[in-house]
C-alpha cells in the first residue's frame, strides 16, 4: 500500500537503515519474515519500519483496554421531587443524594410542577437551594437550578476531597 519510489527504513532492532527503494524495503521485510510498516507517512521520505504487525496491533489494543480500564466513569443520577413534598420523603431524597456524591456520581435533582404549582416556582428554588445547603459538605452545584418546561432541574457533583477520600478508604478496605 506504499505508493512512493524511496522510504525511510527502520528495522525490528530499532537501527536506521536510511533511504532506501521501497521495493528492496518490501523484499527485506519479508526475507526476515516480518512487515513493512509506514509509521510517518508525511515525512520526506517517509519513514517505515519493520516489525510483526500482529504483534504491533496486538500491543496497541492492549495499550487502549488498559487506558480504559484507568478511566474513571462518573454517571449522572436522577432524583425527582414535587415541591408538596413532605420532611420525611425529602430528608429520605437527600440521604440518596449524600449516597450518590459520595460515590463519585454526579447528581441530578428534578422538581417537577404539575398544574397551578408552575406559578410558585420560587417554592421549587427554594427546596433546590436547601438541597444543596444540606450537601456542601460533600457536594457543590455544578449546574444553578434551570428551568425546563415544567421541571426545575439542578446538577450536583462531589467536592474533589470527598472523591479521594473515597478511593483512599475502599483502597484500605481491599488490601485488608
Amino acid at each position: 500500500m506504499i505508493r512512493v519510489k524511496e522510504v525511510a527504513v527502520i528495522d525490528e532492532s530499532g537501527k536506521y537503515l536510511g533511504a532506501i527503494p521501497t521495493a528492496d524495503a518490501l523484499e527485506l521485510a519479508k526475507d526476515k519474515g516480518l512487515d513493512l510498516l509506514e509509521v510517518a507517512p508525511n515525512e520526506k521520505p517517509p519513514v517505515c519500519k519493520i516489525i510483526d504487525y500482529g504483534k504491533y496491533k496486538y500491543k496497541q489494543s492492549k495499550k487502549s483496554h488498559d487506558a480504559k480500564k484507568k478511566q474513571k466513569t462518573i454517571q449522572v443520577k436522577e432524583i425527582k421531587l414535587r415541591p408538596k413534598t413532605e420532611e420525611h420523603d425529602y430528608q429520605f431524597k437527600v440521604n440518596h443524594v449524600r449516597r450518590f456524591l459520595t460515590g463519585g456520581d454526579k447528581a441530578k435533582i428534578t422538581l417537577i410542577f404539575r398544574g397551578r404549582e408552575l406559578v410558585h416556582r420560587h417554592i421549587g428554588e427554594k427546596m433546590l437551594r436547601r438541597i444543596a445547603e444540606d450537601i456542601k459538605d460533600i457536594g457543590s452545584i455544578e449546574q444553578e437550578p434551570k428551568k425546563e418546561g415544567r421541571n426545575l432541574t439542578m446538577i450536583l457533583i462531589p467536592n474533589k476531597h470527598i472523591e479521594k477520600q473515597q478511593v483512599v478508604s475502599s483502597a484500605k478496605t481491599s488490601g485488608n
